[in-house]
């Protein structure tokens, strides 16, 4: 018996790695092999620069809450050991936010 060309499985693969890879430029849209590798570095980028991205956050969500608690003459770091110290259970995010957003709120936070 002979075996079966045509290969829909490849044609298949073929298709999603071009898929991945449209609006691209150059021969990274269209060519197979030049394809594959823009692939995979763009999936490994988009990785690393999720936990970039993260990390980039929590450094300005620490800037925040420092600047704000400042006007309050204190510093982030006595402000934090004062929050667990009280047992308030706000996280940096939401206490940056609140910082940001709503500073009435956090200085009552602060003086609590």
């Amino acid at each position: 018996m002979p075996r079966v060309k045509r290969g829909t499985h490849h044609i298949k693969r073929r298709k999603n790695i071009l898929a991945r890879t449209k609006g691209m430029m150059w021969g990274r849209k269209s060519k197979l092999t030049q394809a594959k590798v823009a692939a995979t570095k763009a999936g490994l980028h988009a990785f690393t620069d999720r936990k970039i991205k993260k990390r980039v956050n929590r450094g300005l969500q620490n800037i925040r809450i420092n600047a704000a608690a400042r006007k309050l003459d204190t510093t982030y770091s006595k402000l934090i050991s004062q929050i667990k110290k009280k047992n308030i259970q706000l996280n940096r995010r939401i206490l940056s936010q609140i910082a940001e957003k709503y500073p009435v709120v956090f200085e009552k936070i602060v003086k609590a």
